[in-house]
């Protein structure tokens, strides 16, 4: 980034702007999305998900939108569950000049540590419209119990 001295009568909001545009660029090359615009900000973990517990089970909300479910692999064991899965795009052809290129292809897996073990044998997958849903049983060692105590 150049030293720039400070001229009187320069607009503020140009130099601003350039300065935007140059952090932009140099910050192109350490970031994990693509373009200069911070808007188009697109962190690199996917599936996007969200978690929550039922009182029984672990529910999980996957984004898979254009995956073929029967491509994904689900693999869950004792606390860890694994997604796994590819997710393909339609070129646009051989003549076609993309102007915005936002939507990626390739293969994914992600991995994560649920809070207590499940039951890899009970685990239900359900996908629809795109979004895939699992419902992961606690294991029994993991469940709650009622403790009664006996008097003596």
């Amino acid at each position: 980034m150049a030293l720039i001295r400070w001229r009187e009568g320069t607009d503020l909001f140009s130099q601003l702007d350039r300065m935007q545009r140059e952090v932009a660029s140099l910050m192109g090359a350490f970031r994990p999305w693509t373009g200069n615009d911070f808007a188009t900000f697109r962190p690199e973990v996917y599936p996007p998900l969200n978690i929550y517990d039922n009182g029984e089970a672990f529910v999980v909300r996957a984004e898979v939108p254009g995956v073929d479910p029967k491509s994904l692999e689900i693999e869950a064991t004792g606390d860890t569950l694994t997604l796994r899965g590819e997710r393909t795009v339609a070129e646009a052809g051989p003549k076609a000049s993309y102007h915005r290129r936002e939507r990626e292809a390739g293969e994914f897996r992600r991995s994560l540590t649920l809070p207590k073990p499940v039951d890899s044998s009970k685990v239900v997958a359900n996908c629809d419209s795109g979004v895939l849903e699992l419902q992961l049983p606690y294991a029994e060692e993991a469940k709650r119990r009622k403790i009664t105590v006996k008097s003596a």
